[in-house]
């Protein structure tokens, strides 16, 4: 339930680099951390979550704290995101952060705050209410390479055509949106 101080943040997720663009339009508490921002881009996009991740704001990164023997380490984040709620970072209309998630194909998301709205108690925070087009595939090798998968799968005369076919048999529907889905997807967060 959400307590009647805490505002509602309307923010549009934006994939970069990618026209048409692929977006999201959510509703979430003003004071969730990033960790849980994290959780809720996987859930709308949807990712996998199967990738390292960082939050940008300005000249300070913000990401999860890995073990020092993790093999993936990049190093210490300035900040650790289970420790800075949104609200610190975003806070007035038309601010923005950015969101990378996969270093190697990183996919770089601009995450802004669109409206700063009060709390509605027939409604359970988060939820997506419009979005377009479908989130591309994991490890497909980011935005450039994803505008060529698609351009591929649509041609059979491409000399790459059957070779991408095998890992993708059913194409890619890059125009699918099903707000449904990923309503249901954000109801499992809670």
């Amino acid at each position: 339930m959400v307590k009647m101080s805490v505002s509602i943040f309307q923010l549009k997720i934006t994939l970069e680099n990618i026209r048409p663009p692929i977006w999201r339009r959510i509703l979430v508490e003003s004071n969730i951390k990033l960790d849980e921002l994290h959780l809720i881009v996987q859930a709308v996009m949807p990712w996998q979550d199967y990738h390292l991740h960082l939050f940008q704001s300005n000249e300070t990164t913000y990401s999860p704290l890995i073990p020092e023997d993790d093999l993936f380490n990049f190093g210490e984040p300035d900040r650790d995101e289970s420790l800075v709620k949104i609200n610190q970072l975003l806070t007035h209309e038309k601010s923005w952060i950015r969101y990378t998630y996969d270093m190697g194909d990183s996919w770089d998301h601009i995450i802004l705050l669109e409206k700063i709205l009060a709390p509605d108690p027939k409604i359970k925070y988060p939820i997506c209410i419009k979005g377009k087009r479908a989130c591309p595939p994991e490890d497909c090798g980011g935005s450039w390479s994803y505008v060529e998968l698609l351009e591929t799968l649509s041609n059979p005369n491409h000399p790459d055509y059957s070779e991408f076919i095998e890992y993708y048999p059913e194409g890619i529907d890059a125009e699918a949106f099903d707000l449904a889905e990923i309503n249901e997807e954000l109801s499992q967060l809670n």
